[in-house]
């Protein structure tokens, strides 16, 4: 086998991990009024420094910050473009696990002036991550464009100042543009977009809701499969760019399920970035047959190992799912992973941090074994 020496890497993670117990004090501490944001940013960077070291020491060639400064994996992104308010949510997004229906209802997103970008989000963020890092890759993750429209659809979008959509696409993609030559120009070579539309599309409940607010189940994943494109057609050839999605990831919930055939043709040879992180972990996600569209030169990266529950997948098991997804592509076209982050919002899923780095620990030696 050929050894990866640039990413993603045969054992990957998709970035968020769960939040030490001295950083969700220091953050209710925050919250009411207990310490400034510069003591809490100490506690942040103490966090994140000791999350560096624990990747980098079980073998990971990727390193993240654990998304520790975020409260939500997109909205404290999304809530920095320039254009964008929030309101009360009014539509509970529906989650279910092994115990039943959880419901979360979001603040709802509002378009109330053209886009664009007053700053390179997360930019103060990339470059402590970076000065962290010793033998990692610095891996940046940001919502994908998509998730700025899939939250509320056009009628979040005040058709006062876009009375034609195609003129948000066109704001959205370049304010996207922009954010990826300013976390470029601060050194970042290895940038992650997560999108959970591409994967919901898959559902034919999330198809029916998305045509109920009036949008086109049809072609909604070939508008965002372009929008992407947009925002990356003039990002350097030193930058690679990976797609993770997800069908949902709230306290150890999902709100979206089935195979990957609804968008795969589309997504695997019309989207224009290096790799795509993909869940895998159970009947839920599908089966590898949607990967025979992957065309060389591309990566895969198998969610393989769920965050879900802390349940340590055999490594016999791993293997033998490595081998029946290369029936459909090139094993040197395959890596690992788990199949969402450890905790996407503050929350964290149901298992310990013991838990996780059993867990990215079986990555590394599973990938070790396989690829060399």
């Amino acid at each position: 086998m050929t050894p990866r020496t640039s990413p993603p890497f045969r054992a990957d993670h998709v970035g968020s991990l769960l939040r030490p117990p001295e950083l969700l004090r220091a953050r209710t501490d925050r919250a009411e009024g207990r310490i400034t944001a510069a003591e809490l940013r100490v506690v942040e960077d103490a966090a994140i420094l000791g999350a560096v070291r624990m990747q980098e020491e079980l073998g990971l060639h990727a390193a993240t910050d654990g998304e520790f400064r975020r409260t939500l994996w997109h909205m404290d992104f999304i809530h920095q473009l320039g254009g964008m308010t929030t309101t009360d949510g009014i539509r509970p997004v529906r989650f279910e696990n092994a115990k039943g229906v959880l419901e979360w209802t979001p603040a709802a997103l509002r378009v109330a002036e053209r886009l664009h970008l007053r700053h390179t989000i997360f930019g103060d963020d990339f470059t402590a991550l970076r000065a962290m890092t010793t033998t990692a890759v610095p891996k940046q993750t940001i919502p994908s464009p998509s998730m700025v429209h899939y939250r509320g659809g056009r009628a979040a979008i005040d058709e006062s100042i876009y009375p034609d959509i195609d003129q948000f696409w066109d704001d959205l993609s370049a304010a996207y543009a922009q954010q990826v030559r300013g976390l470029f120009e601060l050194g970042c070579r290895y940038l992650q977009l997560d999108d959970t539309s591409l994967a919901y599309l898959n559902d034919p409940k999330q198809r029916a809701l998305l045509a109920d607010e009036g949008g086109d189940p049809q072609t909604q994943h070939l508008v965002n499969i372009r929008q992407i494109n947009a925002a990356l057609r003039d990002r350097p050839d030193e930058l690679t760019v990976t797609v993770h999605l997800c069908r949902g990831n709230y306290r150890s919930s999902w709100a979206a399920e089935g195979g990957y055939d609804y968008v795969a043709e589309a997504l695997f040879t019309e989207l224009e970035v290096d790799g795509f992180f993909l869940e895998f972990d159970d009947a839920r996600s599908g089966g590898f047959e949607p990967l025979r569209f992957l065309p060389p030169g591309k990566v895969v990266v198998l969610g393989l190992v769920t965050t879900k529950h802390g349940r340590l997948e055999s490594k016999d098991d791993l293997k033998r799912r490595i081998d029946q997804a290369a029936k459909y592509v090139p094993i040197e076209q395959l890596c690992i992973s788990p199949q969402c982050g450890f905790s996407s919002t503050v929350d964290g899923n149901d298992l310990t941090r013991d838990d996780q780095r059993a867990k990215l620990a079986l990555l590394v030696e599973t990938a070790d074994e396989v690829w060399g």
